[in-house]
């Protein structure tokens, strides 16, 4: 058996341990050694327990197991319910820390586990790091939700989400039996000290007195934050280790509402030990944005208002809300994409290089662009929302034809606006942003038109249109993961005829392994301490200083958004407005490559 090893974006795990022999301590009421895996780096970085780091186990070979090792002792009643069946107290005994291994215990507790977006995200990536041995040694995963839940309930759950896709040659049901040896499952109440109480009991009893450390993933509704943090600081925080909390989106609805949120949390915790998650910063494209920027000489004399005309950052999906409007109505396509994701993104793009590639270094430059920015002006911005539309045979219902929407909602579904940046290197360079839902398209993109050649010497062959002579460089997030950037070429032959032609690093082309899920890279980070690709409260406030009045505006007035049809381009006063600033959106046309 090769044990899946690919190599880890990050530099803070251990390798798992392969505790496949581990069973036969339970007819000998003897814990065994598991059998060993090959641990690549680890131990203690500082003297003191509460730093103790993680360290990377990913390396691009393969690791070899014997085939013997694995078949030595199957699992208990494995040609019933194989796995499912083994006690919890069995699997506790199985998967108890060595403690004569010298290695801190790792738990990591997934607040709202039988949600969705622990069910679809959290629990796949864990996975994930698994089969690349980025998870630290001894590691144990709890879910932590109300639904009354056994520990073998979990793992079928878990289950069945779970793919082999690091290396399909694998032995798929070998890994995840293995992985959901490590799962188990506490019920309580998200309010409830006495609770939180009885799962620090439990997870006490699975460190087994070592040094400990914990990760708590809060998969849940943002206004139940605060009462699990505070259930779980004063009653199941690590004594011995670090105790950290990654929190999801969205961090309030406006500045009030997030600066509440952020001194609740910092009641029980500081500001080192919050995570704030938004997974489009782990996404490979964005990962790769200053790295195509800081080490590429071609770029970074271009990158300012002397070359860029402007910077356009594009997210549409080809699907509605679909039964989620009840959810989507509270916070709408502004909050839920531009102040976030698409701001981030922005901040990454525009932000000066920085001291080092430390994690605070990085937020400093990205909070200073932020800061320099213009509050949005209402002029400055479209809104748009759904409505029903028959394509091809196939009706679709408008936003407010969906029944978990409130009658008569003037939630956007569509927005687009004009961001300005007041920095000697931005300093008049439109950055349009548009968000939108049941558009015609699926992408997620960042499109950087540079200026004009001056007197152009081969306008003539491309008309009138000078936008066609315009170099363009596009970064695809998603789908299809892409860099390309728009040329002009002359097309063969004895004439002079000109084509625009693309400079294409295609993904899917040039890499044969799969891009890893950017939760998987965010938890990696997480569990090492990483914070460079988490926010900051400061960066937070800046960026809803900078969408709070006009949202206020937007629900003050109660302005009306334009219609526009499912499966359409969105609203026609978006093109409106990069018309103002001598702008084409540049996802207009086809596909621009295959």
């Amino acid at each position: 058996m090769t044990l899946c090893a690919a190599r880890c974006p990050s530099s803070f795990a251990t390798a798992a341990v392969d505790p496949s022999s581990a069973l036969r301590s339970i007819r000998s009421s003897t814990l065994l050694a598991s059998v060993p895996g090959r641990v690549l780096a680890g131990g203690v970085s500082n003297s003191s327990a509460s730093h103790w780091k993680l360290r990377v186990a990913c390396k691009q070979e393969a690791i070899s197991v014997p085939v013997s090792a694995a078949k030595e002792a199957p699992f208990k009643n494995v040609e019933n319910s194989g796995v499912f069946a083994l006690s919890s107290l069995e699997y506790r005994h199985v998967t108890s820390p060595n403690p004569n291994d010298g290695e801190p215990t790792f738990s990591i507790i997934v607040v709202g586990a039988s949600g969705d977006l622990a069910k679809k995200k959290i629990f796949p990536a864990l996975f994930a790091l698994y089969c690349e041995h980025c998870l630290p040694k001894n590691f144990t995963i709890f879910g932590y939700a109300r639904s009354k839940m056994t520990d073998a309930e979990l793992r079928t759950m878990v289950s069945r989400t779970l793919t082999c896709r690091i290396d399909k040659r694998e032995n798929c049901n070998e890994k995840i039996e293995k992985f959901l040896k490590r799962c188990f499952y506490h019920s309580g109440q998200y309010d409830s000290e006495e609770n939180f109480a009885e799962l620090d009991k439990t997870l006490k009893e699975h460190e087994g007195g070592r040094v400990s450390n914990r990760l708590f993933y809060l998969s849940i509704p943002p206004n139940i934050f605060i009462d699990v943090v505070k259930s779980a600081s004063r009653s199941a925080s690590s004594k011995n280790g670090w105790t950290r909390v990654i929190v999801e989106k969205p961090f309030g609805r406006d500045s009030e509402s997030s600066a509440a949120l952020t001194s609740g949390l910092k009641q029980y915790l500081d500001e080192d030990q919050i995570f704030r998650i938004d997974h489009y910063l782990g996404k490979e494209l964005v990962e790769n944005l200053s790295v195509l920027r800081f080490s590429n000489l071609i770029f970074e004399p271009l990158w300012s208002r002397k070359y860029i005309r402007n910077v356009q950052l594009i997210f549409s999906e080809d699907f509605g809300t679909e039964g989620r409007g009840g959810y989507f109505d509270h916070y709408g396509i502004i909050r839920d994409i531009m102040q976030n994701h698409l701001l981030q993104i922005l901040a990454l793009f525009a932000m000066e290089t920085p001291a080092s590639l430390d994690a605070e270094d990085i937020r400093n430059e990205k909070v200073k662009v932020l800061r320099s920015m213009r509050p949005l002006q209402l002029e400055n911005v479209v809104i748009g929302q759904y409505k029903g539309h028959t394509k091809g045979g196939v009706t679709h219902l408008g936003y407010t034809d969906d029944k978990t929407v409130p009658e008569g909602s003037l939630t956007p579904t569509f927005a687009a606006a004009a961001l300005f940046i007041d920095n000697a290197r931005w300093d008049g360079v439109p950055f349009l942003m548009k968000a939108g839902k049941a558009l015609h398209t699926k992408r997620a993109e960042i499109r950087v038109q540079f200026r004009h050649v001056p007197g152009n010497l081969y306008k003539q062959n491309f008309g009138t249109d000078r936008e066609q002579a315009t170099n363009e460089l596009v970064i695809r997030v998603q789908p299809d993961e892409a860099i390309y950037l728009k040329i002009n070429n002359k097309v063969p032959g004895l004439g002079m005829r000109l084509d625009r032609s693309n400079l294409n690093l295609l993904y899917s082309s040039r890499y044969s392994k799969e891009i890893p899920d950017a939760y998987e890279r965010l938890l990696l980070d997480a569990i090492g301490g990483e914070r460079r690709l988490f926010i900051r409260s400061d960066e937070l406030d800046a960026a809803w200083n900078l969408f709070t009045p006009l949202l206020k505006e937007l629900e003050e007035k109660k302005i009306s958004p334009e219609l526009y049809p499912y499966g359409s381009r969105g609203p026609v006063g978006a093109h409106y407005l990069a018309s103002k600033y001598n702008v084409r959106w540049g996802d207009l046309g086809a596909s621009d490559i295959d």
